[in-house]
């Protein structure tokens, strides 16, 4: 009988760990909130994503990080407060088509219980990307979010704009 709750513990622990982020952060800033003598200070940390299907769109984010000890080791569960914007900064292509709240990025926010998401969607009726970032848990979600809102505009000489209703699954 012990080896049943031992073994749903590995599947959480293998599912919340096993997963891939649908695009690459970099790493813009940091800057610190809270000094802490002997370990890393608490902060803030400002991280840029490009979004992997729609090539023209760009997200900034801003997320605290822990430091103390737990932050040290990488064992402290991070708040649920994270900020987002996101722009057009370049002509918008899109790659391939999407369904509306798929996950462009992925981050684990705890050891085990806790991920940030950014998500994408379309507002077919005014051809805007909407974005939006949350954190949830395994066992009780957040409402934390943030969201930003991405009009696509003509870039340059290209004419008219993709529509991003043309796009979505």
């Amino acid at each position: 009988m012990r080896l049943i709750p031992t073994a749903l513990f590995g599947l959480a622990l293998a599912a919340a760990t096993a997963l891939p982020a649908a695009a690459q952060e970099d790493l813009i800033f940091k800057k610190s909130t809270v000094w802490k003598m002997l370990t890393p200070d608490d902060k803030l940390a400002v991280y840029g994503v490009d979004d992997p299907l729609v090539e023209g769109v760009a997200c900034h984010y801003t997320t605290p990080e822990k430091g103390g000890v737990s932050g040290m080791f990488g064992v402290a569960e991070e708040v649920s407060d994270i900020s987002l914007a996101c722009r057009q900064i370049g002509p918008v292509r899109f790659k391939e088509k999407f369904e509306q709240g798929d996950v462009v990025f992925r981050e684990r926010r705890s050891l085990i219980w806790k991920k940030m998401q950014i998500v994408r969607g379309c507002d077919t009726k005014r051809n805007v990307l909407i974005y939006m970032v949350y954190s949830d848990r395994l066992i009780e979600g957040s409402p934390k979010n943030s969201t930003s809102s991405v009009p696509i505009m003509p870039w340059g000489a290209g004419g008219e704009p993709p529509r991003c209703a043309d796009w979505v699954k």
